[in-house]
């Protein structure tokens, strides 16, 4: 009768089916931890708790990592609870000091948290904001075409650029450029969100198809960025405030719903590329590139909750039809499940 709640709490926390929730993965792939600690079952379960705490019971108390769970000092492993853009921040920002300090020079004191700091994160942010801008401007009606065109192109080579700077914060660079060295580090970076979605802009950037209904998962991996970015470091700026605030916890509570779409607009694309074989502007290259990057989407821990949903509900829709009124497709449609499968 006298048990702890808190207790009871952290019980329910540990039960809770991490895997099958899907903001879940969207939340550890934003973790911003090297890749020694993200395997570790107690790093992993500290973040769970944090996951925890913010989308099912805030009432939930995580204390700090204590300093014999990492191999960094106590001080540092104590910021394990900010958030990861702060901790990037923090460890730029205490280098800067201790080598001002080494250097016989007086330290200064700390800038405002809401200021824009020329850091990793705040160029990974601009990288993202120019992308969505350009994005918007791809897909606008009134563009002129040759702008829209060169618009659509500097979308694609943006974000691909914005994937390869955030894998390089997290993952850092191969220790060795050998075989086995970028082996260890693609494995590393594989399953990430970063890395599919450059993957899926590489394969857009060669090409000469024009397709702006690609741009919609590039739109909504920006526009997270983005809002999550200004919410974090602009939330006690009165002009955030007055016009972004409204907006960005919208993209922030709704990441699911994002997901979603974009996970729509994903396949759609891969089927969009198969009629274009039909098109002077086929490229039988692409699209099969195309198809094995959606593959890996469907497997992918970061994505394929929202894939699998959608190729679910693609089945429960054309199955019927094909067995009413064009049996003869079953055969080759069970032969692109095996492929698919495979």
């Amino acid at each position: 009768m006298g048990e702890d709640p808190q207790k009871i709490k952290k019980i329910a926390a540990a039960a809770y089916d991490y895997e099958n929730d899907s903001r879940w993965a969207d939340y550890w792939s934003n973790i911003l931890i090297p890749p020694h600690m993200a395997s570790r079952s107690d790093v992993v379960d500290h973040y769970k708790k944090k996951f925890y705490q913010r989308y099912i019971d805030p009432d939930l108390v995580v204390e700090a990592m204590s300093s014999g769970s990492s191999s960094q000092p106590s001080k540092s492993s104590s910021t394990s609870s900010q958030p990861a853009t702060e901790q990037v921040r923090a460890r730029s920002t205490g280098a800067s000091t201790r080598t001002s300090a080494s250097s016989g020079t007086s330290t200064t004191p700390a800038a405002n948290p809401s200021s824009l700091r020329l850091d990793r994160p705040t160029i990974q942010f601009a990288a993202n904001a120019w992308v969505f801008i350009v994005a918007v401007l791809a897909i606008i009606p009134l563009t002129p075409k040759n702008l829209s065109n060169r618009a659509y192109r500097l979308s694609f080579m943006g974000s691909t650029c914005s994937s390869i700077f955030s894998l390089y914060l997290v993952y850092g660079k191969p220790r060795a450029w050998n075989l086995q060295a970028v082996q260890v580090w693609l494995q590393s970076v594989l399953a990430t969100k970063d890395f599919i979605y450059f993957i899926y802009c590489l394969t857009f950037v060669s090409s000469n198809l024009n397709m702006k209904f690609a741009l919609i998962p590039v739109l909504c991996r920006s526009l997270e960025h983005v809002a999550k970015f200004l919410r974090r470091n602009f939330s006690h700026s009165s002009l955030y405030r007055k016009y972004l605030d409204e907006a960005c916890l919208w993209v922030e509570s709704n990441t699911t719903t994002l997901g979603i779409l974009t996970s729509h607009a994903e396949i759609g694309v891969g089927f969009l590329l198969i009629i274009s074989l039909f098109s002077w502007q086929r490229n039988i290259i692409q699209t099969f590139m195309y198809w094995q990057v959606l593959k890996f989407m469907y497997r992918a821990p970061v994505t394929s909750g929202y894939h699998q949903s959608a190729w679910a509900k693609i089945g429960r829709t054309i199955n019927p039809l094909v067995n009413r009124y064009a049996p003869f497709l079953n055969t080759p449609l069970s032969a692109a499940q095996r492929w698919w499968l495979r």
